[in-house]
């Protein structure tokens, strides 16, 4: 019987070079990244490991066949997205389209006017920042965090409160999101 032989990912293999400012330390399971944009300390998945290599992180996973490369792939972007965090931070932009829609920021809760029978109010999760331009008058909302996974949760929270339609396009999106529109009864032909 022939060894099994060992796929490494393409991408997996890379190190994960530490910008000036980030430390990273790694336990058993656990990764901790700190930096100038914030602390994000992750468990990585069973199978993934991880070794610090000067001023980078090499990854490495004990599967075999091709669950190696997939673990290897996995961690490595894991890992790769908490050290871009801490560094430089992510943010995602959010936009109120229809009339009337407005957002307002007090202390740690958003505000939200929907047209809802209900007040629609966001408490923002720890380690998330948010912000509402004076100039857009409500309608663009700015969040900021060194967690990917967190912001992007966030995100996906405050536009389930009033996701776009497609007759009209009313309702919250992110910046630049394509919203598929539907012609309604305008379309149907006429006898």
């Amino acid at each position: 019987m022939s060894e099994v032989e060992i796929r490494q990912s393409r991408l997996g293999k890379r190190p994960i070079d530490l910008p000036k400012g980030v430390t990273v330390n790694i336990s058993a399971d656990v990764v901790d990244v700190q930096g100038p944009k914030g602390k994000v300390k992750r468990a990585i998945p069973t199978g993934v490991i991880a070794k610090k290599d000067g001023e980078s992180i090499l990854v490495t996973a004990d599967a075999v066949g091709k669950d190696h490369a997939r673990l290897q792939g996995l961690g490595r972007a894991l890992i790769a997205a908490m050290v871009k965090g801490a560094a430089e931070g992510y943010e995602r932009t959010l936009e109120l389209h229809g009339t009337g829609y407005r957002c307002e920021l007090k202390g740690r809760t958003i505000h939200f006017n929907l047209s809802l029978s209900h007040p629609a109010t966001f408490d923002l999760p720890q380690g998330i920042d948010a912000e509402v331009p004076k100039d857009s008058k409500g309608t663009v909302l700015i969040l900021r965090s060194a967690d990917k996974e967190a912001i992007g949760q966030a995100g996906a929270s405050i536009k389930s409160l009033r996701p776009p339609e497609p007759y009209g396009g009313k309702g919250i999106r992110f910046r630049g999101e394509q919203i598929r529109r539907k012609a309604g009864k305008a379309g149907k032909g006429r006898k």
